[in-house]
């Protein structure tokens, strides 16, 4: 008898949310803060600068359309300062600084699983379809690290920027504009306001902006949105945990799921710092909603 099919779109949900967390906790870490205020931008321009690095040469308009949502006048600034490659690798340097750093002081679990998985996930870039995904595509141009830990930490990294661009392609075949996401994302979460969109540098008049055009479309009225809305906010999640699972199968079943198991402790004490260093709004692909 045939062992049932793996739910493999189950299996990607559950672990975007380690592969999230693994990540996104740099973004607000005071030693990487410090860093990049020593290099001399803030912690919003260090989070831009050490992000984008590979992408930088392709510059500010380019890295605004596969951002998405991120301010495209902080994404502009970051340009005007830095200029150049060189200069956008020092904080992706600073970053690695501080990834090795925090991991040991935070979350020491999971430097084992990193070392593990680092192997088996960069077999596993190669395979993965990378049509207009660019700023994935991008992290091929740099050297796989050699220290063990950072291997693994970047090969997670890659596999999360690869998931992002896919998201992203699905969210513009909805025809919406990177306002009209974040704002359907942050009625999605539950979240008040315009909580999403002010927290990623959006303008007042921007955000009004996307309200209006979600209007139009039967998405909102007023300021709430719609059920039509949300049906079409989940439609986009399902579609990306399905278009994302490649990945999982080709690690293999028993690999996914030990992936699960041995980072989601961890990152339960990284997204702790999350909640310390930012808030508990913050880092919601982490969050289980």
């Amino acid at each position: 008898m045939s062992s049932p099919t793996p739910d493999w779109s189950a299996i990607s949900k559950r672990n975007a949310r380690s592969v999230q967390t693994t990540i996104g906790w740099i973004f607000w870490d005071p030693g990487a803060v410090s860093r990049y205020e020593a290099l001399g931008l803030p912690a919003g321009g260090g989070y831009i600068a050490s992000r984008a690095a590979p992408f930088s040469d392709a510059g500010p308009d380019a890295l605004t359309d596969v951002f998405g949502s991120i301010s495209p006048l902080g994404i502009s600034l970051v340009f005007e300062v830095l200029k150049t490659r060189e200069n956008f690798m020092k904080f992706w340097d600073a970053r690695n600084e501080a990834v090795l750093e925090g991991l040991k002081e935070f979350a020491p679990s999971i430097i084992e699983p990193l070392i593990e998985f680092g192997p088996l996930l960069w077999n596993v870039v190669p395979q993965l379809p990378l049509d207009n995904c660019l700023f994935a595509a991008s992290h091929k141009t740099l050297s796989i690290p050699s220290n063990s830990v950072l291997s693994g930490w970047h090969a997670i990294n890659f596999v999360r920027e690869w998931r992002g661009d896919v998201h992203w392609n699905i969210t513009k075949s909805k025809n919406l504009t990177a306002g009209e996401a974040s704002v359907l994302h942050n009625a999605w979460l539950g979240y008040e306001g315009d909580w999403l969109s002010l927290s990623r540098g959006n303008a007042p008049e921007s955000i009004d902006a996307s309200w209006k055009l979600l209007e139009e479309r039967g998405l909102a009225v007023g300021r709430d949105v719609t059920k039509e809305g949300l049906v079409l906010r989940q439609e986009i999640e399902d579609e990306t945990d399905s278009k994302t699972s490649l990945a999982w199968e080709l690690v293999g079943y028993e690999n996914a799921i030990r992936f699960a198991e041995l980072f989601e402790p961890p990152c339960v004490d990284l997204l702790k710092r999350v909640d310390i260093t930012a808030g508990p709004n913050y880092q919601p692909a982490s969050r289980i909603h």
